[in-house]
């Protein structure tokens, strides 16, 4: 689910830097026809992608972690291939173009990128029905090839629903006269206030959505249930219910805390978690889930989306001014030509999806690392002895594909987990120094963003690079037409 969040970020960034012409040249046939011949390529290679990943399960007699990393690299590598197919419709078959000659969409961000979304979601079903076959060999979940792609469909949507208020919400504002160039939502600060306090409403008030989207029902009487219930008020842990999650039809062992007010705070289990672990294994999994809430964790997050969203403001003019000192690309911006300034944005969009791309995997992957060995260790220290958590992760990574040594960018491996927690046995104040290192990092890190920000929005730097740009682009049109007299003058104005 992480991975999909960096993709859709992604996906929706290609779309709206695309900047279309008011018209286009090319007959929605062959558009049409392109797309189709590209899809039925995708596809192919999907099968074939899967169907030799199956051969070597086939012929392998136990389910062991590289078959388990096979399978999800080769789902990895066909969503990065879905988002490069995706570029070229938006781009080269001038998707974003098409939508605009909707009646009414050119007024509404939110439609056109919903039907643009449709598309990246024909890529990612296509993945998803040819991965079935391996998904079963290796979890062995029981579920049928269209629950598994509904689920997935069901499980990633709600990615998208905090980017469908933001878009029609800020669609109608723009509508008003708050909307005018001279408006609060045109500067960098009164969109940055916008984005902040919107994005941290919807991660008040969304919860109870997404669990409702889900089809969650609440844990049934039982006395593993009642023991759990009974746990979580002992430990005075604030939340609205503790939910059973049917992802997948429950057959995936999995646990997560949505929420960061008490009043709409979920701690979601699947139906395979409460079968699989003991009493004593899932209050290890509650006080995990209960150390999120504890050291803030989804707030941190609020402050990372946002950091990025700064970061995204002035990242496009410095890229822009970077390209423009280089002659080739001016030449591209001033001929005039459509075809060479939809060209020069598609290349532009590179270096900006690079840095999106380093900014969640690296930066934010860091601290969600460490945040989950936080929350191991706070389960630890709330049960006394690291034990039962890790019993319950070992369990987890022998039931999910033999996955114990799977490195992953948002978690350490179940083994790295696991050794960390055996540790505290030697390391009594091991928590107290993980949340010191997490505290110092962020501090870092939030000094490094304010520097960064301000340079790429606020800083003399960047007029500095405007100028250079403006003066090179004159200088250039003056070579080009020496007898134009009206190109002198702007040349000397902008001198003076």
């Amino acid at each position: 689910m992480f991975n999909n969040i960096i993709y859709f970020i992604l996906v929706l960034l290609i779309f709206h830097i695309n900047l279309p012409d008011n018209s286009t040249d090319d007959s929605l046939l062959l558009s049409l026809t392109m797309f189709i011949i590209t899809y039925l390529i995708f596809a192919g290679y999907c099968r074939y992608g899967f169907q030799g990943l199956q051969k070597q399960l086939s012929k392998s007699s136990v389910v062991d972690g590289s078959l388990t990393s096979r399978y999800h690299g080769l789902v990895s590598g066909l969503s990065v291939l879905a988002i490069f197919l995706f570029a070229l419709v938006v781009h080269l078959l001038e998707l974003k173009c098409r939508l605009q000659m909707i009646p009414g969409f050119d007024r509404f961000s939110v439609l056109q990128g919903i039907l643009a979304l449709t598309v990246f979601f024909i890529y990612l079903s296509t993945i998803w029905y040819f991965a079935y076959p391996v998904y079963d060999a290796i979890y062995q979940p029981e579920i049928t090839k269209k629950s598994f792609i509904l689920s997935n469909f069901r499980l990633n949507l709600p990615i998208l629903f905090p980017w469908m208020v933001f878009s029609l919400v800020y669609d109608l504002i723009l509508l008003t006269p708050w909307a005018g160039t001279d408006g609060f939502l045109n500067r960098v600060g009164g969109q940055l206030i916008f984005f902040s306090g919107f994005f941290i409403l919807m991660m008040i008030f969304l919860p109870g959505v997404i669990q409702y989207w889900w089809g969650c029902k609440p844990v049934e009487a039982s006395e593993k249930g009642r023991q759990l219930e009974a746990f979580l008020q002992e430990k005075g842990f604030r939340y609205r219910h503790l939910l059973k999650w049917p992802i997948f039809e429950g057959r995936m062992i999995t646990a997560m805390l949505m929420g960061i007010v008490p009043r709409f705070r979920y701690i979601l289990v699947t139906d395979s978690l409460l079968q699989t672990l003991s009493t004593e294994e899932l209050k290890a999994v509650l006080a995990h889930e209960m150390g999120h809430a504890k050291y803030c964790h989804l707030l941190f997050y609020i402050i990372f989306f946002v950091g990025f969203m700064a970061l995204s403001f002035g990242m496009p003019d410095l890229f822009f001014y970077l390209f423009c000192s280089s002659s080739f690309f001016m030449k591209m911006i001033i001929a005039g030509d459509s075809q060479a300034v939809n060209s020069f944005y598609m290349i532009l969009s590179f270096p900006m999806l690079m840095a999106m791309f380093l900014y969640f995997r690296y930066v934010m992957g860091f601290f969600m690392r460490n945040f989950e060995r936080q929350a191991d260790l706070y389960s630890a220290s709330v049960l006394g002895t690291p034990k039962p958590i890790i019993s319950s992760l070992e369990k987890i990574a022998y039931l999910s594909g033999k996955s114990r040594s799977l490195p992953c960018w948002h978690h350490f491996s179940i083994k790295e987990r696991v050794d960390c927690l055996w540790q505290t046995f030697s390391v009594p104040d091991l928590l107290k120094r993980q949340n010191r290192f997490v505290a110092v990092s962020f501090i870092i890190y939030l000094l490094t963003l304010c520097v960064v920000v301000y340079f790429l929005n606020f800083s003399p730097m960047k007029q500095r690079l405007r100028y250079s740009m403006i003066g090179k682009a004159l200088t250039l049109q003056v070579r080009e037409e020496p007898d134009k007299i009206e190109l002198y003058q702007n040349l000397a104005m902008f001198y003076l």
